[in-house]
């Protein structure tokens, strides 16, 4: 039975898709733990040329200095931005609501290309939770 390798470090950042390099914060972050940062970057940049957004990469180090990676889609709040072309949310989401409310269909379409990222299959729970994010941003749902 082969040993488990021991874990140095758990990462996520949030690259453009297809858009990584060796400049901050890909070179600097993964540079400190001495890890090779084109093992990351070349098959990163491979994996999502045809994805659009910034994506979050989760990044595991291990003590060898080797490393695993998996890439989650954009994330919500930034699809729920985009879908209502709007730059942020509401500072105070109980308060004060954005003047655009999200649609059912907008909400169906973030919860079916979230999916995928969730530990679940159903789709009316990721609703739930697309929802929740959507209230935490002081949008309505209608």
């Amino acid at each position: 039975m082969a040993d488990k390798k021991v874990i140095k470090a758990n990462l996520k950042m949030r690259i453009p898709a297809g858009k990584a390099s060796a400049a901050p914060p890909v070179g600097s972050t993964l540079g400190q733990y001495g890890v090779n940062m084109m093992d990351f970057i070349t098959p990163f940049n491979d994996q999502t040329k045809e994805m659009k957004g910034v994506l979050t990469a989760h990044i595991t180090i291990y003590d060898d200095r080797s490393m695993d990676f998996r890439v989650v889609s954009e994330a919500v709040d930034e699809q729920i931005r985009a879908k209502l072309n709007i730059q942020k949310g509401s500072g105070k989401p109980n308060t004060e609501k954005i003047a655009k409310k999200l649609s059912d269909a907008d909400l169906t379409a973030i919860a079916e290309n979230k999916a995928k990222d969730m530990n679940t299959d159903d789709i009316d729970a990721v609703k739930k939770m697309v929802a929740g994010t959507a209230r935490s941003m002081g949008v309505e749902i209608g």
